[in-house]
């Protein structure tokens, strides 16, 4: 909690969901598949070599699917999201995935890990651990400050809602423990499973979907 300041007692709510691919065309298609319905062009990531597509999920949440740009050229640093670990590479070899979710909360104290972002007319600020490696294997969520309205603000509406989003830990404790100092607000469900995993259950309009 030390990123945090006394303003965090203000509650956090879920920003966005993340899904990997290996790349963009195929996560874009796979997920598109899945839903039935379009997402919206994203940008790049000059900082990290990636780039991305959105997709809302209503007037305060949104998902995008990531993948490292082969156009880019590779950043100083490892990049975000675990995308260089080769157990990320491993997993991804077999389909996309949801690996993640980021929370927004109303500030964050400076940091090594805090970093100062843009993409086109975004910017925002997002805790990134310096190895580059998802918390607590993608359960945890990063935490991001927008200075610019957030993308759920521009992008289209195409009917899709997270109805839930399940996190499965060996330490459930420990991570409710982490988001009620977050004052966190939101359909998430904490449970004990062998290893970090996520699950949102989406409402589309074709029906429910479960990534």
């Amino acid at each position: 909690m030390s990123l945090l300041t006394s303003e965090h007692m203000k509650a956090a709510a879920l920003d966005h969901l993340v899904i990997a691919a290996r790349t963009l065309a195929e996560g874009q298609a796979w997920l598109e598949g899945r839903l039935g319905v379009s997402l919206a062009p994203g940008g790049e990531h000059v900082q990290f070599g990636t780039h991305n597509a959105l997709l809302s999920l209503g007037p305060d949440a949104y998902l995008e699917v990531i993948a490292i740009n082969p156009h880019a050229p590779a950043p100083s640093r490892p990049r975000w999201f675990g995308l260089d670990t080769p157990e990320l590479r491993q997993r991804l070899e077999d389909s996309p995935a949801l690996i993640h979710w980021v929370a927004s909360v109303p500030t964050l104290l400076p940091s090594p890990e805090v970093l100062e972002l843009s993409r086109g007319e975004n910017r925002w600020a997002l805790t990134v651990p310096e190895s580059g490696r998802l918390l607590g294997g993608g359960i945890q969520p990063s935490l991001i400050v927008w200075h610019t309205p957030p993308p759920p603000k521009r992008l289209p509406d195409v009917g899709v809602r997270l109805s839930s989003l399940r996190l499965g830990t060996p330490d459930p404790d420990q991570l409710r423990i982490w988001l009620d100092a977050l004052n966190f607000v939101g359909e998430v469900e904490v449970y004990e499973a062998p290893q970090p995993e996520l699950e949102a259950l989406l409402e589309t309009p074709h029906g429910l979907v479960t990534l």
